[in-house]
């Protein structure tokens, strides 16, 4: 029977870039997608923004845009870290989309009717130096339950505890600073500790969906009290005014708490893709085969096992089968954080040349099912990924497939010998228990197991040496066999790998010149099949480039000259207004030859006729990269007459004074908007 999946992601927040922890999760999730699809499930993979809450109204409105064109910037950048890392959503939406208004209005409706809602008047707190009700990630304080400072007024990322702000010892605004105050405000509150929805969490959280160590925590929130009630309580789900948020139904000036709109959005973005396919997302809903499926990381569990499940389950809406919690990833031992320096930039391991796939080894190969944190260590990346990936794997194609290709035509045997079968068989034995751990999240057992095979091949090429036997004249059979039994075998291996490395997968597929690899091809053989030229499939980690991406520890900082070097001597406004700079587009863009440094760059200044200038930024750019985009030029500066042609200008771009400690030359790019022959003033 089919499986039917409808997986998601923690939905991020539109405040900002996705950090090594997002592409952490959506690395985890898509390996496992990408294996149920090989297993031939019927998978809809959709995330979505969370856009809203008061940070965003706070950040747009401090970058002078409407909530919404922040959020849509935000969004915007989204596509490089997807497609760098192979990570295939079926669709990605925003929770201010029409469907989310309608979907979080019409629960909220469900759950009235239900005699879950209530309303009552509360003290909220008030930055008097704002003049503005904070919302609850705007005061920090002191835990209420575990003591923990510097906790944020909705829950303690310490013991996990959820609280109201007005619960925080030793409040402060970390808008003003000041000291809030409490003023009289009407809230709106999801009745969790309503009998029924206790029972039903009771019930839901311990029923086997949860893993063991979730379902334990969980369970801390069903204690009873001396009076028989336990520690769960009412949610306050509205805010005040100014807010940007989805409006209470009948309800002017409040708006839903972001938290409860967000997850809101899996269903949205569901409603989304299935109107765009022309098919029923409701009667998809209620067809009883689909698996619902989260994967989150550890610091939300409450959201999506309490409230969540409670909010589908009494608005009559099908509740989650699964919610998989991961761990954290530390970078060499240390919490990931800006102010100490001790996070990795996704975009800048893409921007280096470091290959995706190495960081999506590496990450599957440290998961497993239960909740633990993930260390990300140079040292041990560059030997995981040399070792396993490029000395065991790679290497069995390397040195097999020239053989074939030179001695025997490209066409692979059909005998492949007794040892050589046997060694097959040996492959094909564990691919239901390998499928067993993908489906499961133990991925890093999968791994280790597909590694051990690798090793068994290579004790086969070590036993046989075809480099030897091909110096052998009577022998070229015996070579045949070897070399196809190789072949084979590295067909399988990238089977196994396939889910953790899709675009190498996709790289061997058409080397071995077959269709796309799925799970059921492990118990079929190629035989005498005709497979393409070798080219070789991946480098060895460069650690020139992984230093590059390893963030300066905050101890080692250079001089605090911004860019390694001091200020210019100042200059006025009257110096400033003799340059011209203008707004451009790069028409073209093209590599000098004889220059390893030089591009000739046709630019668009809006004038009658484009300009030719040439710019140093070979090493940093391809032309294909370049063509098409904005960027901002010196108009008035001389033409200089060059070896290659005139130069009619320059293109401006920002670099560090010590390429060495931090490389890279940065081509400027106007936001989107401008238009060619713009002087920026």
């Amino acid at each position: 029977m089919t499986r039917k999946l409808f997986v998601t992601t923690a939905l991020p927040y539109a405040n900002g870039p996705l950090h090594i922890g997002h592409v952490m999760e959506y690395i985890q999730a898509d390996t496992w997608v990408r294996f149920q699809r090989m297993r031939g499930a019927e998978v809809h993979f959709v995330c979505a923004d969370d856009a809203h809450g008061a940070p965003i109204m706070i950040a747009a409105e401090k970058a002078g845009l409407t909530p919404q064109a922040f959020v849509a910037q935000i969004a915007a950048g989204r596509k490089p870290y997807f497609d760098g890392f192979h990570i295939a959503f079926d669709h990605w939406h925003s929770t201010d989309a029409p469907e989310n208004h309608a979907l979080a209005q019409a629960i909220y409706r469900d759950l009235k009717a239900g005699d879950l809602i209530a309303s009552r008047v509360v003290e909220q707190l008030f930055d008097p130096d704002k003049g503005m009700f904070l919302p609850d990630r705007f005061v920090k304080g002191e835990c209420p339950r575990c003591g923990s400072a510097d906790q944020y007024g909705d829950n303690c990322e310490v013991c996990g505890a959820v609280y109201a702000p007005t619960d925080l010892k030793n409040p402060r605004s970390t808008l003003s600073g000041a000291t809030p105050v409490l003023r009289s405000s009407e809230h709106f509150f999801f009745k969790l500790s309503d009998p029924r929805c206790v029972a039903f969490l009771e019930s839901w959280t311990q029923d086997g969906r949860l893993q063991p160590e979730v379902a334990n925590k969980v369970k801390e929130w069903f204690v009873r009290d001396e009076h028989g009630k336990p520690l769960l309580g009412d949610w306050d789900i509205s805010r005040e005014a100014p807010y940007f948020g989805i409006e209470i139904p009948d309800a002017p000036g409040k708006y839903f708490y972001v938290w409860l709109d967000a997850p809101v959005g899996y269903l949205a973005s569901l409603q989304a893709r299935f109107a765009a396919l022309g098919l029923d997302v409701n009667a998809y809903l209620a067809d009883p085969a689909v698996e619902q499926i989260h994967f989150i990381g550890k610091d939300i569990v409450t959201f999506h096992t309490l409230f969540w499940p409670a909010m589908l389950k009494f608005s009559g809406r099908k509740t989650p089968d699964r919610v998989y919690v991961h761990g954290h990833l530390t970078v060499s031992g240390e919490k990931m954080s800006k102010s100490r320096g001790t996070g990795i930039s996704p975009l800048r391991y893409l921007e280096l040349g470091l290959n995706a796939e190495w960081l999506r080894y590496y990450i599957c190969a440290k998961l497993t099912a239960r909740v633990e944190d993930l260390d990300f260590n140079p040292e041990d990346f560059a030997a995981r990924v040399n070792s396993d990936l490029v000395g065991k794997y790679i290497n069995i194609a390397s040195r097999s497939a020239g053989f074939i290709s030179k001695r025997f035509g490209g066409v692979l045997s059909a005998d492949l010998g007794v040892e050589g079968r046997m060694l097959l068989d040996a492959l094909r034995a564990p691919a239901d228990s390998i499928a067993e751990l993908f489906d499961q999240r133990e991925f890093a057992k999968a791994l280790r197991e597909v590694m051990a095979l690798a090793d068994r091949v290579n004790a086969y090429v070590d036993q046989h040496k075809p480099w030897e036997l091909a110096k052998q004249p009577d022998a070229a059979a015996v070579l045949h066999d070897v070399c196809s039994t190789c072949i084979e075998a590295f067909r399988l291996l990238t089977l196994y790998l396939k889910p953790v490395l899709p675009a190498l997968a996709a790289q061997v597929e058409a080397f071995l010149q077959i269709a796309p690899l799925q799970w059921a091809d492990a118990q079929r053989a190629l035989g005498a099949h005709a497979i393409g030229a070798y080219q070789h499939l991946m480098q060895r980690v460069d650690p020139a480039k992984l230093e590059a991406l390893m963030p300066v520890p905050v101890e080692e900082a250079p001089p605090a000259h911004p860019g390694g070097e001091p200020i210019a001597p100042v200059i006025h406004i009257d110096d400033f207004a003799k340059v011209d700079l203008r707004v451009a587009k790069i028409l073209k863009a093209e590599v000098v030859e004889g220059s390893t440094k030089l591009l000739r760059l046709t630019l668009d200044v809006g004038e009658a006729a484009p300009r030719n200038v040439f710019s140093g930024i070979a090493a940093n750019y391809k032309p294909e990269e370049l063509t098409g985009k904005l960027t901002v030029m010196v108009a008035n500066l001389a033409p200089r007459k060059m070896k290659f042609g005139n130069s009619e200008g320059m293109v401006l771009a920002a670099s560090h004074a010590d390429e060495k400690a931090v490389p890279g030359v940065y081509v400027l790019e106007p936001w989107p908007g401008a238009v060619p022959g713009l002087r920026i003033r």
